[in-house]
């Protein structure tokens, strides 16, 4: 068995989500990663924590809780038990979860920031910051866009181009403008700390060319950065902020990016109180082995600042830094304009989060290549390896055994041909979930269970059983222990599957050192489908081509350009939006304030007599009246649907919107039929008579 050569203490992490938003997709791509990852250490045998935390502090959270008349405290609260519910239900093992808003983490980012100050490595000096007249606020990083010094790409953000992965100040962008207000920023001086990161070159070089487990790619691309000369680095911000006060300022605090990754440490700190454990064998010990699992675009921080900081406090480096690509969907970059983008929560409604974990898997190796979320392809893997192969080999087994031999496993046929070739297979899906190729695993997993199927179907058991009963029940005894073998292999990916099929097989919390073909004189229990083919969206219903969801009106003004337009702001769900509505005159600004109405959200933006609407709302219109579509007992951002039908996430003009025959009857919409609804009601249309056309 593949493992360290000396028993190390195992610190993993995955990147912080930052708590001013819900998980989405693209994000579970590192957390399904990493889970996978640390299941397979535990079967194994390893010592290991899971660790990580909501990223909780910085100017985004502090502005968008001042605009929601919140204190920041109960932004991060709500978000953190968002984030936890949603982890919760993709099946994330961590062994703690918590925030940088925290004790423990304003303690060591003090003691950190103290221990580098003491060695010099720490200085103040007078900068020029972006400043927002009409705000009257410094602004962050995050709040100021503009065309990035290196590659020259429009709309970056003030701290690294999302197109060339360069780091620069805000005041290097080039046409700035201020993200609030889109007025164009000043320049102006203040105070603030710096870290010598140029100090370190010597030693930075040294640790990536030292680190044989860094991917090359990311190596030979940091020593570029480090050949290029690196700039020291600001690890203050000014007020207002929500962060951690620096000692001894009053209207200073340490830039999120400071205390976010010593956020690692916090939540290794808060397990290793609540478990008798001491940190320092995790952060300062030459016997640990600390894994971060992270996406390309923070790579700077993580190859440059954070080991730096690490180094001049004396802490341990990373073992690892797991770096991975970009999630697209449907072949396109995730967008909420364009309908690719999905909560994990919204996922949910319609999928399984194990089928999720399947998919990602089998795309996934220690590379930082992106990968595609096709939903045709996650239904085609679901129906075509995990129910028709895995699932049905492992049912087919159970229900053979217990229909004929009671479920009693006496003894094993003994095909040395099988069995050599199995544990081949499971010697190289051990060395690949090591080495974090879980694509070439899965390969293997599916490849033992088509064997198995191979197997089963060529001794037909259901002829044998007549002419040699015996025989038979070591061909069941083998397959058995193929199906115990697979439940094991399977778990760090699908975890309930191999739980559930475990108890059926009367077995509990398999390890590693139990996939052998010892199981003998054993009774197993009642079998069942574990995996139900998928309805097959794609194939088996037809693609109604816009993206509908419930959206609550959340606020009304009279359109300046326009007698008959209102502006409205709109809360579908994960997002808030701007809507351009000319249901003016027949509707006053009080009846629409919290309103649950129906949205396209796939449908182009588009500029309205000089204000953007992201989308539209539908209403019936019967030439006399127009009234609004509405599912007062939903959630905003619920699917709304018509039976038969699987809403398009492609984007939609609104000429192709306009050649679509939907009809009001009876005060509910139609379409070929098919009655409009929620998962919770029938959408109701306010208004409009019989006959009408849905604009």
């Amino acid at each position: 068995m593949l493992k360290f050569k000396t028993k190390h203490k195992i610190l993993v992490t995955s990147a912080l989500p930052y708590a001013n938003g819900p998980i989405h997709l693209g994000h579970l791509v590192e957390y399904i990663q990493t889970d996978i990852f640390v299941r397979f250490l535990r079967l194994i045998g390893e010592d290991v924590i899971y660790a990580c935390a909501d990223d909780s502090h910085g100017a985004p959270i502090e502005i968008k809780a001042t605009e929601l008349g919140i204190k920041p405290e109960e932004l991060i609260e709500k978000f953190y038990n968002e984030h936890v519910q949603d982890f919760k239900d993709f099946l994330i093992s961590f062994d703690n979860y918590y925030t940088t808003d925290s004790p423990e983490n304003k303690h060591y980012s003090d003691l950190i920031f103290n221990k580098l100050k003491e060695k010099n490595l720490i200085y103040t000096k007078d900068i020029e910051v972006t400043y927002c007249n009409f705000c009257k606020r410094t602004l962050p990083d995050r709040y100021v866009k503009g065309k990035c010094p290196k590659c020259n790409a429009p709309d970056q953000y003030g701290d690294v181009c999302e197109n060339c992965n360069a780091a620069y100040k805000t005041i290097d962008l080039i046409e700035p403008y201020c993200v609030i207000c889109k007025n164009k920023p000043v320049r102006k001086s203040s105070t603030h700390y710096f870290f010598r990161l140029s100090k370190f070159s010597g030693k930075l070089e040294k640790w990536l060319n030292k680190n044989k487990n860094l991917q090359p790619e990311i190596r030979h691309f940091v020593l570029n950065w480090i050949k290029n000369g690196l700039d020291d680095w600001n690890i203050s911000r000014d007020g207002p902020y929500f962060g951690f006060k620096i000692p001894g300022e009053e209207d200073k605090y340490y830039y999120v990016w400071l205390d976010a990754p010593i956020g690692y440490i916090a939540s290794t700190d808060n397990y290793c109180k609540k478990h008798g454990l001491k940190t320092e064998d995790y952060w300062n010990s030459k016997n640990s082995r600390i894994y971060h699992f992270i996406g390309k675009d923070i790579t700077y921080f993580h190859f440059l600042f954070w080991p730096a900081m690490l180094m001049g406090a004396d802490f341990e480096l990373p073992y690892d830094i797991v770096v991975h690509g970009f999630l697209t969907v449907n072949g396109e970059k995730m967008s909420k304009s364009r309908g690719t983008f999905f909560t994990a929560r919204e996922f949910l409604q319609s999928h399984n989060g194990e089928y999720l974990r399947f998919y990602y898997a089998s795309m996934l190796s220690k590379t930082m290549s992106d990968i595609d979320l096709s939903f045709e392809d996650l239904n085609k893997k679901t129906n075509n390896e995990l129910a028709a192969n895995i699932g049905n080999f492992c049912y087919r087994v159970l229900n053979f055994l217990n229909k004929n031999f009671e479920g009693q496993i006496i003894d094993i046929d003994n095909n040395k041909e099988l069995i050599n070739e199995v544990s081949q297979k499971i010697k190289n899906i051990e060395k690949d979930y090591y080495a974090l190729n879980f694509n070439e695993a899965v390969k293997d997993i599916l490849h033992i269970s088509s064997l198995g199927n191979k197997y089963f179907q060529e001794n037909e058991p259901w002829k044998l059983i007549n002419e040699n009963r015996e025989k038979t029940h070591r061909i069941l005894g083998l397959c058995a222990n193929i199906v115990k073998n697979l439940s094991v292999l399977i778990s760090p990916i699908l975890p309930d599957f191999s739980l559930r099929l475990q108890n059926q097989l009367n077995l509990k919390n398999l390890k590693w050192n139990g996939i052998d073909f010892g199981l003998r004189d054993h009774k197993t229990g009642k079998e069942e489908i574990l995996i139900k083919k998928t309805e097959g969206k794609q194939e088996q219903k037809n693609v109604f081509p816009l993206n509908l969801k419930v959206a609550k009106i959340l606020s009304v003004k009279e359109h300046p350009n326009a007698d008959k337009l209102y502006v409205l702001d709109i809360d579908i769900g994960n997002e808030k939006r701007q809507l351009v509505a000319g249901i003016r005159g027949h509707y006053s600004i009080d009846e629409l304030k919290n309103k649950k109405i129906i949205v396209i959200a796939n449908l182009k933006y588009a500029k309205l007599r000089g204000i953007e609407s992201q989308g539209m709302l539908l209403a019936g219109d019967d030439g006399e009246h127009i009234g609004l579509l509405t599912a007062a007992e939903s959630n905003p951002g619920d699917k709304v649907y018509f039976d038969g039908y699987e809403n398009s996430t492609a984007q939609v003009t609104y000429d192709e919107f306009a050649k679509l025959k939907i009809e009001v009857k009876n005060s509910r919409v139609y379409f070929e039929g098919k009655e409009l609804k929620t998962g919770k009601e029938i959408v109701k249309v306010e208004k409009a008579k019989d006959g009408a056309g849905v604009r």
